[in-house]
């Protein structure tokens, strides 16, 4: 399984004009677009464990080799 970051635009439930991108590090076999279909679960699981905030978008990017951890960063299985 290869690292992926699923890139999810989340904004504030009581104030849909305040967003921010987060992301989450999934341990995911297949490409960015299967990943992009397989999503949903994982932004659900994140909204459950943040309800202030609401998913409004979302993407795949692979992780970049010189990035560093960032705020936010979530890692999970999948």
């Amino acid at each position: 399984m290869n690292p992926i970051d699923l890139v999810v635009t989340v904004c504030a439930v009581l104030s849909p004009a305040t967003c921010e991108e987060t992301r989450l590090v999934l341990s995911f076999n297949g490409s960015l677009r299967q990943c992009a279909m397989a999503a949903p679960p994982y932004i659900a699981q994140w909204v459950d464990e943040h309800p202030k905030w609401t998913a409004v978008k979302w993407r795949c990017e692979y992780p970049h080799s010189n990035d560093r951890a960032e705020k936010g960063t979530t890692p999970l299985a999948g």
